[in-house]
């Protein structure tokens, strides 16, 4: 199964974990990189992704979130069918990251990309711009696959 955890993913796993939405969602990505190293879980990264965690200006968290990208088996490159998919999204009100990581998830054929992005959520759950993969928060999907 190929997964791709965004930005907010990776960092869930630094925020303060004294809410226990964020709490929760950090257990669930860590079941899903437990899935990775026991090899049931192909994790997908991307020039997006890294680009997004090197801008990170909290030095610790930027750190944390790049231990976990050398894991994935594939960093997707931003070409023109992507970069054009992404724009097609920002112009729907996707905002600039969440479209590039759409855009390289559905150009890599990730089985889902796991958010924790309400704001992402809402938007892929009214079909704009037409998801060609299943966008959900990693709690939820956690669940289901019974991980």
């Amino acid at each position: 199964m190929k997964v791709y955890l965004d930005a907010c993913c990776l960092s869930r796993l630094t925020d303060d974990q004294s809410q226990a939405r964020i709490r929760e969602e950090a257990e669930a990505v860590e079941q899903v990189l437990a899935g990775v190293r026991r090899g049931v879980v192909e994790l997908l990264s991307s020039e997006a992704l890294e680009d997004e965690v090197r801008r990170n200006p909290s030095q610790e968290r930027r750190r944390e979130a790049q231990t976990t990208l050398p894991l994935a088996v594939t960093s997707i490159e931003t070409d023109e069918v992507i970069a054009l998919r992404a724009q097609g999204l920002v112009g729907l009100g996707y905002g600039p990251f969440d479209a590039l990581h759409l855009a390289a998830a559905e150009s890599a054929g990730a089985d889902v990309l796991l958010t924790t992005d309400d704001r992402f959520l809402k938007r892929t759950a009214r079909k704009l711009g037409n998801p060609r993969i299943p966008v959900r928060n990693p709690l939820s999907w956690i669940k289901e696959q019974g991980l």
